[in-house]
């Protein structure tokens, strides 16, 4: 039964709550660093991290800390502060990993920082009911992994359409940002048939 609640998470936070193209989360690196699929893929592993490990931790410190002492009030400030400290190792990661990478992700990879689409897991976790909910922590970072992969899989599909856009004819007053936002609306559209699925 609990597997079948896990897969559920999964297949609803790629799919059909996706936070990019269903709940409009995270669109500043998905339009930036949507334009090459090597970078994508960067970028979708180390959210991936990101959101996974930002649950698994916001789940402890929130359930531990956050609740007992009677200050849930400071929970932003609390997830933010988490958030970047693991953007800053994965920074740390990547550019001794892999410097190419780094190169190419630039100025995207400390945004992830900011980027609301990794609070909005960490913050959805706790109003789902995570917390005081059956193997909780296990449901909250399965949720976190779940909305990563449903953000790289966004990434790809906009990297893989605008790779093919750059050979395509594109009329001059829609290429770049326009015809990225054009493509953005069709995904969603197409992810919005997903919405009515039962599983």
């Amino acid at each position: 039964m609990e597997l079948k609640a896990l897969f559920t998470i999964i297949i609803s936070t790629v799919f059909i709550h996706n936070y990019v193209l269903s709940q409009i989360l995270g669109i500043c690196p998905f339009c930036g660093v949507s334009k090459k699929i090597d970078s994508a893929i960067g970028m979708g592993i180390a959210v991936v991290f990101v959101m996974g490990m930002a649950s698994f931790i916001t789940y402890l410190a929130y359930k531990y800390i956050l609740l007992p002492y009677d200050i849930e009030y400071l929970r932003t400030l609390t997830f933010i502060l988490i958030i970047a400290s693991l953007v800053q190792l994965v920074e740390m990661i990547i550019e001794k990993t892999s410097p190419p990478l780094y190169q190419a992700l630039g100025i995207f990879l400390p945004l992830i920082t900011t980027n609301c689409a990794i609070l909005g897991v960490t913050v959805l976790n706790i109003e789902s009911g995570f917390i005081t909910a059956e193997l909780g922590l296990l449901k909250t970072v399965v949720q976190g992994i779940g909305a990563g992969i449903g953000f790289t899989l966004a990434l790809l599909l906009m990297a893989g359409i605008r790779e093919r856009l750059e050979a395509a004819d594109v009329p001059e007053h829609l290429k770049g940002l326009p015809i990225t936002f054009i493509v953005a609306g069709l995904l969603a559209l197409a992810f919005l048939g997903f919405a009515g699925m039962k599983i």
